[in-house]
Order: structure tokens, then C-alpha cells, then sequence
């Protein structure tokens, strides 16, 4: 039976089952910081297959950066959000979320080196989900991702989280706790923002594989 006492712990059983072995560096599916930051607005309430969709038909209409999305008339914004859900919402949003950024940064690449956590609470329609997803994968910061993925796993483990703010806390507290057996683990000095991004992915990746499984509760 396993035992899972801490997040390393965790760590330590989906690295065995090499989730990611096919998958980007940091798992994202893009590599493009400012197409993963869109995404991950996107992504709300959808799948990301849907989401995909969206980020291609940005693409076509070049779309993808912070002058075009101010720019671009909002008829033309909701037909290529479309495939995401919650067009409407989501476009009015993203175009106010590009304009501030614009606004208060000056540039994207400054956005990603000042922006704080605070900041993207403040905006329309992001949660701390959200945040999270665009700290880690899009400004590469070092902030753990946590969802409905995380939560399932756990709850498999005995473990029940009142907040996002205790999940995330657990997730990332046995992982600071224990950088030097990770080293040892991964063979190098793997980054925290990096690490983060794995973890996060390997979860994911485990949850969804196992969709179709059948579950045993087992003990901390």
C-alpha cells in the first residue's frame, strides 16, 4: 500500500511512472510565454483541446500580442475565441487584461518581470488558478499550480484541503523542505520554477490517465 506523507513524497511516486516523457521541457504544451498566458485564460471552464483551437485562429489573425488584442475590433475577438467557451466574457476580458498590462508594464517582457501575484488577482476575471498558471508557466516565477487534478489525487491519499491557499501550501512546503533529495533525485539542480512546472504537469498527466481506473482510498 502507499504511503504518502508530504509533497516530495508525491513527487517522488510520479516521477516512477515517467508521465512526461514525451512532453515539453516544462510540460506546457506551448513554448511561446505570451500565447501561454492567453492559454491560460482561455483554458477556464474548457478543455484544452478547445483552447488549441482558439490559440490557432489567434495565430492566423496575428493576433498574439498585446497591441493586436487592444487593437483588433471585438466582433473579430469573440469569433476567434469561439472554440474556448464563454466567448463574450473572455474576450471583453482578455482585451482589458492586455490594455492594463500595456498600461501599467509597458511591455509583456516587463510584465513577466514585475507582475505579482497581487496584480493579477486585481484583473477581471482571473482567479488564483489563473495566477498561478501565468506566474509559473508565463513568467516563469516560482509558484505552484494547484486544481480540481491536485484535489482528486490528494483525496485518493486521505488528504482534504479546506482553500486553494492550504493545497497550494502542502504542495509547495514538502517540496522547499526537501531541494536537496529532489537534486538527488532528478541528478541536478533543477530550478524551483521549472520543478513547479513538472510536478504540476506530472499530476495532469497521471490524473488523466487514469480517468478510466478504478481507485483504492490508501493511508497517509
Amino acid at each position: 500500500m502507499i504511503k504518502i506523507k508530504d509533497s516530495f513524497d508525491l513527487l517522488k511516486f510520479l516521477k516512477k511512472q515517467n508521465l512526461l516523457e514525451n512532453s515539453p521541457e516544462f510540460w506546457w504544451p506551448n513554448s511561446n510565454d505570451f500565447e501561454i498566458t492567453i492559454g491560460a485564460i482561455l483554458t477556464q471552464n474548457t478543455k484544452w483541446e478547445n483552447v488549441e483551437k482558439s490559440l490557432k485562429n489567434l495565430k492566423d489573425l496575428n493576433l498574439l500580442s498585446l497591441e493586436a488584442l487592444i487593437e483588433v475590433d471585438i466582433e473579430i475577438l469573440i469569433k476567434a475565441i469561439t472554440p474556448s467557451g464563454f466567448k463574450n466574457q473572455k474576450s471583453h476580458r482578455i482585451k482589458l487584461f492586455a490594455k492594463n498590462i500595456l498600461d501599467e508594464f509597458g511591455s509583456f517582457e516587463n510584465f513577466q518581470k514585475n507582475v505579482s501575484r497581487a496584480w493579477l488577482l486585481n484583473q477581471k476575471g482571473i482567479g488564483q488558478e489563473t495566477a498561478d498558471a501565468i506566474l509559473c508557466y508565463g513568467c516563469h516565477q516560482e509558484f505552484m499550480v494547484v486544481d480540481k487534478y491536485t484535489q482528486k489525487l490528494l483525496l485518493l491519499f486521505n488528504y482534504k484541503f479546506d482553500s486553494y491557499e492550504d493545497l497550494s501550501a502542502w504542495c509547495e512546503y514538502g517540496i522547499n523542505e526537501n531541494l536537496d533529495r529532489i537534486y538527488e533525485l532528478y541528478g541536478y539542480e533543477i530550478s524551483l520554477n521549472k520543478l513547479y512546472c513538472r510536478f504540476h504537469g506530472k499530476i495532469i498527466e497521471y490524473m488523466k490517465q487514469s480517468k478510466s481506473k478504478s481507485f483504492t482510498r490508501v493511508e497517509k
